[in-house]
């Protein structure tokens, strides 16, 4: 029996290329043992040779593994096993990306004296490089024997290299396939992810502050102490922060996994009492601040009207976080021939420059007060309801005429369901 070299231990390079990564070389030998082919042309290739041990060899830069083998002459190697690399003439065909061929090693004026035909005993030997289509080199095709053979004329060569590209060839389809798998099988357990991810938001958060603001407002009707009742107020009114965080999050994520915030545009024939509701809220929430309102919508509007109203909600909303507190937030609906105008203005210090065109991104809470309240998403998800139903959302900021969010919301759609007038 002829002993393989065992192979020393590598280190592993963070930077290797490509497949050199000893995952990498794993996934390769798989991807080899799934081509039936492959031993069928290694039993040709022993037949038309004489030889009787041929390989198929994952050859990196650091290491030679076994990937299929057709061993009649007790090699010892199985598909997984090794030979140190440098123990190989495997490593100057990769070296050169080109063929060896050996008659008898022995009489061989450059191989009589090399170490590989002495190490493993043999006189014979072909090894012809592997080359994927897109040139990165894979490993080597490789027959060897303890006899001589003649193997070293134009024929054979050819049948060797003409395998060596049927390899290359089947193996880049293998392993498209396996990777086609893994990503189909990421995008699932995304997705399934995604629906666990939802579902605690959406439920498993939402039941125990149900029960807290339930509690809170039990407390507020049945206390007579007015210091206990402000802390019940206060429960309560954290908890409206919490559910609005909740929602924002919940928006991103359907957003973000799933192609964008969804909108159901139906024809609305009461939008202006839709969202006088929502500044009469807000106003309410917050009875030390003015919100002055100016609304007049005349016409029927084609739109999400709860989306609209979210928007609405958040602008007034970040107006009265970031505006300056002795001023009114000051709030304008209206309608065009063509368009729905929502218009929320404040006083205050000014958005920077540098974060105009940034306040729209996910998470981003600059800020020129020192109250950020919030996961900076409010703004965000306002932009991708707009672009939902085909408008715009501008911001323009200056010292002297503060800060104006301006949304235009198109009337009219190509086709749209009706909306309940409220």
């Amino acid at each position: 029996m002829l002993e393989a070299t065992p192979a020393e231990t590598q280190p592993n390079d963070a930077g290797a290329a490509f497949g050199e990564h000893p995952d990498g070389i794993a996934r390769d030998v798989a991807a080899v043992g799934n081509l039936s082919v492959v031993p069928k042309l290694l039993e040709i290739l022993c037949t038309i040779t004489g030889m009787r041990f041929a390989a198929v060899a994952r050859v990196s830069g650091e290491s030679w593994t076994a990937c299929a083998v057709k061993d009649d002459i007790n090699f010892g190697l199985v598909p997984g096993g090794h030979l140190e690399l440098q123990s190989t003439l495997c490593v100057e065909s990769r070296a050169a990306r080109a063929p060896i061929v050996i008659d008898q090693a022995t009489t061989d004026v450059r191989y009589r004296n090399h170490h590989t035909p002495r190490t493993y005993n043999i006189e014979s030997y072909v090894s012809v490089p592997i080359i994927m289509p897109g040139g990165r080199y894979f490993g080597n095709l490789c027959a060897i024997d303890p006899r001589p053979a003649n193997v070293s004329d134009a024929r054979t060569l050819a049948v060797f290299t003409g395998f060596a590209q049927i390899i290359a060839s089947q193996l880049e389809d293998e392993l498209k396939r396996e990777k086609d798998h893994n990503t189909w099988r990421d995008e699932r357990a995304a997705g399934e992810l995604r629906d666990q991810f939802l579902a605690i938001l959406g439920h498993d958060l939402r039941n125990p502050l149900q029960a807290i603001s339930s509690t809170a407002a039990l407390l507020e009707r049945r206390l007579s102490d007015s210091v206990l009742i402000g802390m019940a107020s206060r429960i309560r009114s954290n908890v409206r922060r919490m559910s609005a965080l909740i929602d924002d999050v919940l928006d991103f994520a359907r957003g973000r996994l799933g192609g964008g915030i969804g909108v159901d545009i139906k024809n609305c024939a009461d939008v202006e009492s839709s969202l006088v509701s929502v500044v009469e809220e807000l106003q309410d929430g917050s009875p030390q601040r003015h919100i002055v309102l100016d609304a007049s919508v005349t016409q029927p509007v084609q739109c999400d009207l709860g989306r609209v109203q979210q928007v609405l909600s958040n602008l007034i909303g970040n107006a009265l976080t970031h505006g300056a507190a002795d001023s009114p937030v000051k709030v304008t609906v209206r309608d065009t021939d063509d368009e729905l105008v929502l218009e929320v203005c404040n006083a205050g210090e000014p958005i920077p420059a540098e974060s105009i065109g940034k306040i729209f991104q996910p998470f981003y809470r600059q800020s020129t007060s020192s109250n950020r309240q919030g996961l900076g998403l409010g703004l965000h998800i306002c932009s991708q309801i707009v672009r939902a139903h085909g408008g715009t959302l501008s911001v323009a900021s200056t010292k002297a005429e503060g800060t104006r969010f301006t949304v235009r919301l198109p009337l009219r759609h190509a086709a749209t369901a009706s909306c309940p007038s409220k």
